[in-house]
């Protein structure tokens, strides 16, 4: 497969994966930290950081905006419940294995 076309899929795979999280708002980012060690923050931050790469500035919120969907202050609003007891604990666990 030549570059241009594993970019094009990686590209579009990219998508599908923000569209999906996007659609699944009852997936809580702890959730994701504790079973994948990413979340929606992760993707926007790293959204950042690739377009840093290429000399664009992007700043944090407007990045993460891009992976939300809307800002990010209006999802936690909208969707983020408190983490519970035992997400806090599964999440402090999952960071001793990184």
């Amino acid at each position: 497969m030549d570059t241009p076309t594993k970019e094009a899929l990686e590209a579009a795979v990219f998508r599908r994966l923000v569209s999906h999280l996007q659609k699944r708002t009852d997936v809580q980012n702890i959730d994701m930290m504790i079973t994948a060690g990413f979340c929606r923050n992760c993707l926007g931050d790293w959204f950042r950081e690739a377009a840093g790469e290429k000399g664009i500035t992007l700043g944090k919120d407007e990045a993460r905006e891009l992976v939300y969907g809307m800002p990010p202050e209006q999802w936690k609003a909208k969707y983020q419940k408190d983490a519970t007891p035992e997400q806090k604990a599964a999440f402090a666990a999952s960071q001793k294995h990184s």
